[in-house]
Formats: C-alpha cells, structure tokens, sequence
C-alpha cells in the first residue's frame, strides 16, 4: 500500500500512475514531459528512449518503472526482451550500436550524479555520431527517469508482479501514447 492514500485502487493504478490520478495538477506535465520525451519528435529513435528509460529506472532498483519501459523498449525493438535484458546485465557486451551504448553510459552516469557526465564520455559519444541533441535528450531522459522513480518509490506505490501486465500497458502506449493512458 502507498504511503499515502492516493483515492485510487492502487492495483487499477500502480505505480506513477496512481500519483498521477491523485495530483491531476501535477500529473498532466508529467505525462505531457513523457510524451514529449519518449514519443516526441527528437532524433533518438522511441526504442532508444524507451530502453535509456528501462536502463535508468533498472540501476535506480525502480520496479514499476524498470518493468514498463523494459516491456515498452522489448515491444518497439526487434531483438525484443532479449536486447533489453543484455543491455541491463552487461551494457558492454550487449550488441547495440557504438553509439547507443555511448549514450547509455552518460545516461549512466546522470543516474549517479549530473557531475558524473565527463568530458570524456561526451567526446566518446560524440566520435560515435552523437550529436548535441541526441546528448541533450539523454541527459534529460535520465535526469527525469530519476525524479520519476523517485517519485513512485518515494511514494511506495504498487508494482504488479505479473509481466503480462507490462507488455499490455505497452502494447496500449504503443498505440495510443502516454497521454491516453491515465486519465488525469
């Protein structure tokens, strides 16, 4: 149960979803910067965004989060869970692109600090192709995947356990967006 009461039946509304319902005032930016940020029209590819979110939220230990947008990233890329699953284990190894992985390890590095973004993972990124753009969204992808998992564990709001209902909370974003998936 959520440390506070939410009004909602958490099981109906786990994880920043239940928040959302319960501070429309709040919520609506919220899933507005979500949208914007995993479905707008930014150079990273959805996929990207979608697993740069999963890997984020997985080294913050955010359950709900980790889960949606691994199930989110699994259903935009062909590999699937599979890739998602590599790329959260051994980032390293995991066959994505020079540059994907580059990104992943600045996203890396905001999830532990801002400050940890050095100089040298940028020009890494940038010899792999990153552009300022594809830099600036990476950085505010992790940045904000921090503040929401913070937001639903600092809340202790309800994770499922079942991975059905993941992959068809993805199979709804995917087709609809952020935006028509809590009514706020």
């Amino acid at each position: 149960m959520a440390h506070i009461d939410l009004g909602v039946d958490e099981k109906e509304f786990p994880g920043v979803r239940g928040p959302m319902k319960y501070r429309p005032v709040t919520g609506k930016p919220m899933m507005e910067l979500a949208e914007t940020l995993l479905r707008g029209p930014l150079s990273l590819s959805t996929a990207d965004r979608e697993l740069i979110a999963a890997y984020v939220s997985g080294r913050n230990e955010c359950t709900y989060c980790c889960s949606a947008h691994s199930a989110l990233a699994a259903a935009l890329l062909d590999e699937g869970m599979p890739l998602v699953d590599q790329v959260r284990a051994d980032l390293d190894n995991a066959p994505v692109s020079a540059k994907l992985r580059a990104l992943l390890h600045i996203a890396g590095a905001v999830q532990v600090s801002g400050r940890e973004v050095t100089p040298e993972l940028v020009a890494t990124a940038r010899a792999e192709g990153a552009t300022d753009e594809e830099l600036h969204d990476t950085v505010l992808i992790a940045a904000a995947f921090c503040m929401v998992n913070r937001y639903v564990d600092g809340l202790g709001t309800f994770a499922p356990s079942d991975p059905n209902y993941y992959e068809e909370t993805a199979r709804r974003v995917v087709s609809v967006g952020y935006r028509n998936t809590v009514s706020t």
